[in-house]
């Protein structure tokens, strides 16, 4: 048994808090990724049980607190983690990770061994991982806008470690795994007539808690300022609470398509607003392309996403200045703020009115994509129409944010931000993923969500808090738009990686290579996304992980 582990020093800067942790009393050892929040709470309390600490770290506590309650340490936990114990005694490893998947788990096991780290990359140097392209998550690759759900990725050998699940792995390699959590949508009896005023209230305070837990390190910790609602709304709350010399970070791109590339305009009156130390960071076309395969050699997982570059490229320049920041990631999937929610909302079938908004492309059409060796059923589809018949989740609108929010916001938007920030040695905080938050979003009825454009119950609570200028305006996001209309050298570069013989893996059909190619701007996703740069994207991948 053997455990590694490189460290970024946040929570307590001093050696005792390294890892791997060994507590030969005990008789655990442990490693462990990301941030545990009210550590100094479970601390007092694991010290009223007798337990003596020799580091001011979340690490010790966690070690501590599962000697003292074992799998029940997890419920008590607010925070993003995978970590990993060995039992000495009992000679027993117990894996586990956090309710929304923010920290990521790769595993491969064979006859013969378990192996897990907080990449696949880690996994793949290791040697003696089935890198075979496993079908059908090529098939949700395609389809469900790059979204492999847990626990296959694209490789064959490598699994990962589903959100909110335990693995206790015994010494002959037998398995128990269990699902510690789960998010049950609508409203408790008490919380029937409330009003949109109350849950307004009741969002405010939530996340006002939640920003103000996510400022525990010792080190400076700034925020990502994109200009929209979610991430200005941090910086309101940030300064609300007393944070003087607050560093925010933008980043803005060429214009493309008639597209603009930057929403610097938002981002600056915030900026000035509070006056905060902010950092504006313009990319031009040829970085992008330059600096592409490095920022796909980051990715755990194939991501086709425009704004990987932009977070990657902001990654590297905020790390310049601090070690943490805050993001606004998931406020979007909690309080409804995309277009398909109210489509999918009053549907007679609500998940043909999903389907047609995010899949990228249909399954006639997956078929006419991909050699017939990778052709399969519908297994994208099948997914989302058994998650949209689970129980727990009622109204229409609730189903596709269930889905978003524990499947979609994991292996998408979360992922994303993980892979690019920690590339860089740069710990990002999600606030809207504090699980009590995300409880009482759930919680919330959908009439007080998709008025006002979407977000209406989270619009109101930004109201009490930012100006208005950047909460009526239109929805953005980190746009590339050389990414998403591929002109220019940006083309030439994409028609390279798909018709190069040394690229050819036998994956697509060279008819629709054809069609794309013979018309890059007019082949995209119902999300508006490049149908040619997803198939680019999965090539990029794939060489420079040397696949």
């Amino acid at each position: 048994m053997a455990f590694g582990h490189r460290r970024l020093k946040i929570m307590d800067l001093e050696p005792a808090s390294g890892q791997p942790m060994i507590d030969h009393q005990l008789g655990l050892s442990m490693v462990f990724n990301g941030a545990i929040y009210n550590y100094p709470e479970l601390r007092a309390e694991l010290q009223t049980l007798g337990y003596q600490f020799h580091s001011d770290g979340d690490t010790e506590v966690l070690l501590k607190g599962y000697h003292a309650w074992g799998e029940n340490l997890l419920p008590k936990l607010n925070g993003m983690f995978a970590f990993a114990i060995w039992e000495r005694d009992r000679e027993r490893l117990f894996l586990a990770r956090d309710r929304l998947g923010i920290k990521p788990l790769y595993m491969s096991q064979d006859g013969a061994r378990l192996r897990f780290a907080s990449t696949l990359p880690a996994l793949l140097q290791g040697g003696g991982i089935d890198t075979s392209l496993d079908p059908v998550a090529l098939n949700h690759y395609l389809n469900f806008h790059a979204v492999v759900p847990a626990p296959r990725t694209l490789l064959s050998g490598v699994e990962k470690l589903p959100p909110a699940t335990w693995l206790r792995v015994e010494a002959d390699g037998s398995r128990e795994q269990h699902c510690w959590w789960q998010l049950q949508f609508g409203p408790q009896r008490d919380e029937v007539p409330y009003e949109l005023n109350d849950w307004r209230d009741l969002v405010l305070d939530g996340l006002r808690e939640a920003v103000s837990i996510r400022q525990r390190a010792a080190v400076d910790v700034g925020v990502l300022l994109s200009g929209g609602v979610d991430s200005s709304l941090l910086v309101g709350l940030l300064r609300e609470a007393g944070v003087d010399n607050l560093s925010t970070f933008s980043i803005g791109f060429e214009d493309a398509g008639g597209e603009r590339g930057d929403e610097f305009h938002y981002s600056d009156l915030i900026a000035n607003h509070y006056g905060t130390r902010h950092h504006q960071l313009r990319i031009g076309e040829h970085e992008i392309i330059e600096r592409l395969p490095e920022a796909f050699r980051a990715m755990s997982e194939p991501m086709v996403s425009h704004d990987c570059i932009a977070f990657y490229l902001l990654s590297r320049e905020v790390s310049k200045h601090c070690k943490v920041v805050q993001s606004g990631q998931g406020a979007d999937e909690l309080f409804a703020g995309y277009h398909w929610y109210p489509q999918v909302d009053g549907a007679q079938d609500p998940y043909a009115a999903y389907r047609a908004a995010f899949f990228d492309r249909d399954h006639a059409e997956l078929l006419e994509t991909l050699q017939r060796k990778w052709q399969g059923e519908d297994w994208a589809g099948e997914f989302v129409r058994e998650h949209f018949a689970m129980p727990g989740a009622a109204a229409p609108v609730d189903k596709a944010l269930r889905l978003d929010s524990t499947i979609m916001l994991v292996d998408d938007p979360v992922k994303r931000v993980d892979n690019m920030t920690m590339a860089w040695g740069l710990e990002a905080r999600v606030p809207f993923l504090d699980y009590r938050l995300v409880e009482l979003s759930a919680r919330i009825p959908g009439r007080f969500k998709l008025p006002d454009g979407g977000k209406q119950v989270l619009k109101e609570a930004a109201r009490q808090v930012i100006p208005h200028e950047v909460i009526d305006r239109p929805k953005g996001y980190f746009p590339v738009p050389g990414l998403k209309h591929l002109e220019g050298a940006t083309l030439g570069w994409v028609r390279d990686l798909l018709l190069d013989p040394g690229q050819d893996r036998g994956l697509f059909e060279p008819a629709m290579l054809d069609r794309l190619l013979s018309d890059p701007r007019g082949q995209l996703t119902p999300l508006r996304g490049s149908k040619l740069w997803q198939l680019a994207a999965l090539n990029l991948w794939l060489s420079e992980h040397g696949l």
